[in-house]
Order: structure tokens, then C-alpha cells, then sequence
């Protein structure tokens, strides 16, 4: 049998995905199983245990340093080599009817399709159709796992799965200044960026909190940031937050760990105990490391997108505003993190 899961849309969205890996692996040992997914997201799978293969295609808006037609024109080789080993399965892993991703599965000519549809969008092409659920009824995980019924697998869902890439991993061990390094205390992550602005909690409070902690656990710090210049109208970064937050931590065990590639930020979280940072993709990413969690939640539903299994506090306003949570609550939070750990 060979199958193959289609999701190309956002890092966390794609890590949600892995529990259907491991799923399918268990149930179908002997099977060929394969993700295509975009150039961005694909580090997030890098090295998955479960997978035979990963095949990956630039979108147009992300080809830099080249023209766009030779995005394309890879992407129309990497179909032609896929319809070529005629999958059994072709899997639409995106959280209601995909068009595009269905377009893609057409172009491989598989034997079958599974995907959502809904009262108003479907198609015959989807020959084994999943009636989408409510919007946060399920979480994303539990929604993507509906997609297995047809391949006769159900049962528990699997955590998340997302490996560190141990080269990557040593260097910035090896990078850690010693008072970072050689600390007894837990060593926690700050993810200081969020993508929506709701998500965002201040530098400040940051600054607060890791004076609590390390007041009271020594604890040990990096700081995690979306590199770039604020200003910047295409690719707008928090370096000058992450230079505030770093200069208000001067006198503590606290290094930045700036992470220009995926894989480096996947490498950097691996390396902590815990990890503090507000909804997004690094929060998934930190899930599927296995990493105890305290998540700020904003205007996104946290039923469906919370961290999925593993210790997490989960704070989210009425306001769903997350610049209302406060230094005490993260406090809080924390030390019931630690508590059940």
C-alpha cells in the first residue's frame, strides 16, 4: 500500500498533522508512507521516524533568489514523479474542503482521495469524503485523525512527533555561555513573538517573570524571537524587542538564541526544560518536543489548538486579549507546571 498525506499550509498546523504518521505506521507497518509538503513547513517533519519520504515544493510567494517559473517548474517535475508511483491513498489534511490540495491530488491520479466536504463544498473527486466537523469542536489533531476512518484505523490519537536536528542542536549547546550552560536551575524558553497582535505579550512581563523565576528556581534562560527589523514591511522581525528583553536580563543566566532557519529554532527549544510563549507555531513546535508548556491564547480558539499531549497552562482572557494576562498569573502558572511535573 502506498499513501500520501497532502498538507501545505503553516508549521503548526502541519506538526498537528504527525499523530496521523505514526497512526498509519502502527496499523500499516509494511506500507509506503509519504508527506508532501511546502518548503517552508517541511523542517518541522524533517526526520520524522514514521515517514518513508518527505517531498517538498516552493510556493511561488516564497522563491527568493530565483525566478518564480523555476519554482514551478520543479514543483510540475516533483508531480510527475509522484503520479508515476501511484499512490493507493491520497490524504487532504487540511481542516475542511482544500481546492487546491485537491487539485494537486487530481494531477497524481491515486486510486482514492480522502478529504473534508460540507454541505456546500464537495466533490466527486474526493471519493471517500469526511463530513468537516464544527470549527472548534475538535482539536486540530482530532479533526485531522477523522481522515484515517476510511484506511480502518482509530483508536487513541498519538502526541505530536517533531525531531531536533542533533548537529544543529550540539553547535548551539556549544554556543551557551557558561552561566546558561552549567546551571543547576530549569533552563526555560521565552518566545518573545506572535504573528497576530492579540497574541502578543509584553516584553515587560517577560522581563518580569524571569526575574521571578530565577528568584525563586534559578532559573535558566533563551530567548527565542522572529529575527528581523520591525520596520520591515515584507519580513517584519522583533530584534528590538529581543534586544530590551535581553538588556533587562543583563543580570541573569540568559541567552539569546537567534534562529534565522526552522531547524534552529527547532534545535534551540529542544534544548530547554520548559518553554513560555504565546500560541503559534513554536508553541506546536515545543509540543512535539515533548516540552511542559505555559501558552498565552489571544483572539484563537484554544479547544483547537491548544498544545496537544503534553503538561501545558493554558491562560486566555474573555477579552481574548493576551496583553491582559498578567506576570502574576504566568507566575502561577508556572509553578503549577512544575507542580505536576
Amino acid at each position: 500500500m502506498k499513501i500520501l498525506i497532502i498538507r501545505r499550509d503553516n508549521i503548526g498546523d502541519l506538526i498537528c498533522t504527525t499523530p496521523l504518521f505514526e497512526a498509519i505506521r502502527r496499523h500499516y507497518p509494511q506500507a509506503y508512507l509519504a508527506a508532501l509538503v511546502n518548503s517552508y513547513n517541511a523542517p518541522a517533519i524533517a526526520g520524522n521516524p514514521h515517514l518513508d519520504a518527505i517531498f517538498a515544493y516552493t510556493k511561488g510567494k516564497h522563491a527568493e533568489g530565483e525566478p518564480v517559473w523555476q519554482a514551478y517548474w520543479r514543483r510540475a517535475k516533483l508531480l510527475w514523479q509522484l503520479r508515476r508511483m501511484r499512490f493507493d491513498y491520497v490524504l487532504l489534511a487540511t481542516g475542511g474542503f482544500a481546492p487546491r490540495s485537491l487539485k494537486l491530488a487530481r494531477m497524481l491520479a491515486p486510486r482514492h482521495v480522502v478529504g473534508f466536504v460540507n454541505g456546500t463544498a464537495r466533490s466527486a473527486r474526493i471519493d471517500l469524503p469526511i463530513e468537516q466537523g464544527p470549527a472548534v469542536a475538535r482539536h486540530e489533531s482530532e479533526e485531522m485523525f477523522r481522515l484515517l476512518g476510511p484506511l480502518g484505523i482509530g483508536g487513541e490519537i498519538p502526541g505530536l512527533s517533531v525531531l531536533a536536528d542533533s548537529a544543529v542542536a550540539g553547535r548551539l549547546r556549544a554556543a551557551l555561555p557558561p552561566a546558561v550552560a552549567a546551571g543547576q536551575g530549569p533552563l526555560v524558553a521565552l518566545h518573545i513573538s506572535a504573528r497576530k497582535e492579540k497574541q502578543r505579550w509584553p516584553v515587560e512581563r517577560f522581563a518580569e517573570l524571569a526575574q521571578r523565576l530565577h528568584a525563586r528556581h534559578a532559573a535558566r534562560f533563551l530567548v527565542f524571537w522572529s529575527p528581523g527589523d520591525e520596520n520591515n514591511p515584507f519580513h517584519p522581525g522583533d530584534d528590538g524587542k529581543a534586544g530590551r528583553l535581553l538588556a533587562a536580563l543583563s543580570g541573569l543566566p540568559a541567552a539569546p538564541v537567534r534562529t534565522e532557519h526552522l531547524s534552529e529554532l527547532i534545535a534551540g527549544l529542544s534544548l530547554c526544560d520548559v518553554a513560555v510563549l504565546s500560541d503559534g507555531g513554536a508553541m506546536h513546535v515545543a509540543a512535539g518536543l515533548g516540552k511542559p508548556l505555559v501558552c498565552f491564547f489571544g483572539n484563537s480558539p484554544a479547544e483547537r489548538w491548544h498544545p496537544w499531549g503534553v503538561p501545558h497552562e493554558l491562560l486566555q482572557k474573555p477579552s481574548r486579549d493576551v496583553g491582559e494576562i498578567g506576570v502574576d498569573e504566568a507566575a502561577d502558572a508556572f509553578e503549577r507546571l512544575l507542580a505536576r511535573r
